[in-house]
């Protein structure tokens, strides 16, 4: 289990995006006087491998994205959107940074470049932050989502105050796998009792719960004091799971369960007991299989039995690494699970508990990217993944009429791991579409 709670960052997937360069029009080349208008010229060359990965991208880029996983994303970007045709505009204020306007046989990408200060001039940042397909449709993201390799979801819909009206959805009431999206449910119980005067934002507490894969407290002292605020911040905009667990025992896993129910989830006995990420992790690996064998058969008074009795023993010390590696573990029977109406759900009470502290928590990493942000006054993100499973979830406020909207779409297949960067592409149309 590579990174069972990452979040999924446009980031991830947009350092590729030179794939939106073929060929460049008269104007763009006659203009290529500044470090940024030159690299850009050269992305032709570059994507036809008439110049080095090594010779055009800055060594900060290559550690961060070897040549092999570059040609790779390239190559799904060029079968999601088609060949790249042309640059239609490029722009920059200082010409070292900038954004260009690159279209492919399906549609027009935005494509932030960034070249550095060295005499050569070479590439640090490259990524694709946003793309609107050409003639698409609710119908036609809904056929290539259908088509995806394991089972998939998604819900468009409009939010009139509790009701979800579908625009467009697929298996909305089926039950899937979503990573650290679970996570909205933490969120939303800290906020109701904030909102009770139970507990303040600013209330000081100690980190007391290390876990794997924490972006933001990776190897902190153990009790470090931090604000409920930190954590709701690294929890939600990095997936952080040192902070999630320090919320579940803070907050209490029973409460949080109580308010996953309260929510409306379809199926909550999925999610109960609400396990945290340490626990996860551990019954996933070779080091608790017996006990994993007992979850997965027991009812969740046995669950819940069975995590009290070795709660000494579920901690990251005794995590083993196959967790993270391989291919999907038991994601059918041992993760965090919602239907797309769930999410919809989850996001309505956050949204409806009026909260800005947890509104603001959503909207610092929106997964899109500015350019799939365009359309929308607010909008807030928690993503999910592991091996085998991809979560996005968006809660909107269109610019246009101010009117809110619900994006969420889960990907699972128990045998294979799943594109980012095909989900990412669908996600992102679906949101455009929904901004329209």
């Amino acid at each position: 289990m590579k990174s069972l709670l990452a979040p999924i960052l446009i980031a991830a997937m947009a350092l590729p995006a030179p794939a939106a360069f073929a060929q460049q029009t008269p104007e763009a080349a006659a203009a290529a006087a500044t470090a940024f208008d030159r690299r850009a010229a050269q992305l032709v060359d570059l994507l036809a491998s008439r110049i080095a990965f090594a010779d055009y991208f800055d060594s900060s880029f290559q550690a961060a994205l070897p040549e092999a996983q570059f040609k790779a994303i390239n190559a799904s970007l060029v079968a999601q959107y088609g060949q790249p045709v042309a640059v239609d505009r490029a722009t920059s204020t200082d010409g070292r940074s900038g954004t260009v306007l690159l279209r492919f046989e399906k549609g027009v990408g935005t494509v932030a470049l960034e070249v550095g200060q060295g005499a050569d001039a070479r590439v640090t940042g490259l990524r694709l932050i946003g793309f609107e397909m050409a003639d698409d449709s609710f119908d036609k993201v809904a056929a290539e989502i259908a088509a995806l390799p394991g089972s998939s979801g998604f819900l468009v819909a409009e939010l009139d105050g509790q009701a979800i009206k579908p625009l467009a959805s697929a298996n909305a009431d089926r039950q899937f796998a979503i990573g650290s999206t679970f996570k909205l449910y933490i969120l939303d119980e800290l906020a109701a009792q904030v909102a009770a005067g139970q507990r303040r934002w600013s209330d000081v507490v100690p980190l007391s719960h290390a876990s794997f894969s924490s972006a933001g407290t990776a190897n902190w002292p153990k009790d470090t004091q931090v604000t409920l605020q930190t954590l709701a911040n690294w929890m939600i905009s990095v997936s952080d799971n040192g902070a999630t667990d320090t919320l579940i025992h803070l907050l209490g896993r029973e409460k949080i369960e109580a308010r996953m129910r309260g929510t409306g989830h379809s199926a909550p006995s999925h999610n109960i007991p609400f396990l945290t990420t340490v626990e996860a992790f551990a019954l996933k690996g070779n080091n608790f299989a017996s006990e994993r064998a007992a979850f997965i058969a027991g009812d969740d008074k046995a669950q819940r039995a069975l995590i009290a009795a070795n709660q000494d023993r579920l901690t990251l010390a005794n995590v083993d690494g196959v967790s993270f590696s391989g291919g999907p573990r038991f994601i059918d029977s041992l993760e965090w699970f919602a239907s797309p109406n769930d999410i919809g759900r989850a996001l309505i009470d956050l949204r409806e508990r009026n909260s800005d502290a947890a509104m603001a928590a959503m909207a610092i990493n929106n997964g899109v990217g500015p350019g799939a942000s365009a359309g929308w006054s607010y909008l807030g993100y928690k993503g999910g993944s592991e091996l085998g499973v991809l979560s996005m979830s968006l809660l909107g406020q269109r610019k246009a009429d101010g009117k809110w909207f619900v994006v969420t779409a889960s990907w699972n297949n128990p045998e294979a791991a799943v594109s980012t960067e095909t989900m990412v592409g669908l996600v992102t149309r679906l949101l455009v579409l929904a901004a329209k």
